[in-house]
């Protein structure tokens, strides 16, 4: 197995419906790139044999609960990395059945591409639709049609040519700004590592050469303004130290910067603390503590940032995806976490639910329910510093509580009226 190295890193993820072959899919992209170590293929290897399966069954290369073992399908988001000469690869193996959606939102917000498969035989269905438009929601630009199981129709050009165009269409209709849909078949290996020798009419790139070639997005959330909610205070007994603990979200910072506390005021950074000790500067995704000059009183959720400071609002439009069976209506109190703050929130107005198409339905909705994506009005109990959602979730990213179980009702994405 290649060792991945300081090279270019590429997130993507994997989604679809059950029984699609995304595992499958995914073994054969781990095992056609050499990314699987002798003992996990000898496993795979004894397991696929125990089963009667002729050949190997890839998808125990990623299934690895044991509840999915049993049901043959995945319920958990597998995370698994691979590299090729041109870069690296964090892949999410996301689930497709529809009550495990939570997770699927989960394994999309930090991918900067997105592979959805399809079984050729039944094109575009409704779960594909839904996980193109929480792709559009999250920002993402690039989506790859895998069509997986061109086997079982004859390795039919006027099949895929079907699905392709009411593919592309959809797309362009969501504001996905890239698409490349690929005829696969993960079981036999055509066009996912290897080009097929089945399809002569196909011209087209393979999977991993189209994941090989798209650009790695430059507007990551270290090149966005600085930002830092705490996750709690740090200090130590018969000592003067006092530090802010937690991750930085977005952006950059310094020792030395000059930053934006809470009610209008501002310090110094005066010193960064790493699991190492002292750092000079600290990028987005490192958890660091803070040290500033002034004394000042800073509490969990409180938000450190960059002189140019989002401002503290109690009002703001979000777009809601429904993670469960119990239904947002209007006029709920529920708890917003927006970064490490959870806050009382109260649901405003519920204006309107898109159809899988991206389509605004015009009748009126009753609330947010499992899978709808809503457009919603919240109003919460004290200000935060809420903005834009930016792509990958560096910011604008919230979860929806519920009051009384605790329990994640919804994800959400802030909207562009913040009051």
């Amino acid at each position: 197995m290649e060792q991945i190295t300081h090279r270019e890193t590429l997130r993507l993820c994997t989604a679809g419906s059950v029984d699609d072959g995304k595992s499958t899919f995914v073994g054969r992209l781990l095992h056609d790139t050499k990314s699987v170590l002798a003992d996990q293929l000898a496993s795979v290897e004894r397991t696929s044999t125990d089963r009667g399966f002729d050949g190997l069954d890839l998808s125990l290369l990623v299934d690895g609960l044991r509840a999915e073992r049993e049901q043959g399908i995945t319920i958990d988001v597998a995370y698994r990395y691979f590299a090729t000469d041109q870069r690296a690869f964090i892949l999410a193996d996301c689930p497709g059945h529809v009550q495990y959606t939570r997770n699927t939102v989960t394994g999309m917000s930090t991918s900067q591409v997105v592979v959805l498969l399809i079984d050729a035989r039944y094109g575009v269905v409704e779960q594909t639709r839904r996980h193109l438009n929480v792709a559009a929601l999250l920002g993402i630009n690039h989506v790859v049609l895998a069509v997986n199981k061109i086997d079982l129709v004859d390795f039919s050009e006027d099949k895929f040519r079907v699905i392709a165009e009411d593919f592309e269409i959809m797309a362009q209709r969501l504001g996905v700004a890239n698409t490349t849909v690929v005829p696969i078949s993960a079981l036999l290996g055509d066009n996912v590592v290897e080009r097929s020798e089945n399809m002569p009419w196909y011209e087209g790139p393979t999977v991993l050469e189209v994941l090989e070639s798209v650009p790695v997005s430059r507007g990551r959330a270290d090149e966005l303004d600085f930002r830092f909610p705490i996750q709690y205070v740090i200090r130590e007994h018969a000592s003067d130290y006092r530090g802010y603990a937690g991750r930085v979200t977005a952006g950059q910072v310094a020792v030395g910067e000059r930053v934006s506390l809470p009610e209008g005021r501002e310090s110094e950074v005066v010193g960064i603390d790493g699991p190492d000790g002292g750092v000079e500067k600290a990028e987005s995704g490192d958890s660091v503590t803070l040290r500033i000059a002034d004394d000042v009183d800073l509490a969990r959720g409180d938000l450190i940032a960059s002189l140019k400071r989002p401002a503290a609002v109690t009002e703001f439009d979000a777009t809601l995806v429904g993670l469960t069976d119990k239904e947002i209506t209007p006029g709920a109190m529920v708890h917003v976490r927006y970064g490490t703050s959870l806050v009382k929130a109260r649901v405003q107005e519920v204006s309107r639910t898109l159809d899988l198409d991206g389509v605004a339905d015009d009748t009126a909705p009753t609330g947010v329910g499992l899978n709808d994506i809503a457009h919603v009005s919240l109003l919460t109990q004290s200000p935060l510093p809420a903005e834009n959602y930016a792509a990958r979730g560096a910011v604008g990213a919230f979860l929806v509580v519920d009051k009384a179980s605790g329990n994640t009702l919804a994800a959400g994405f802030v909207g562009k009226r913040l009051r």
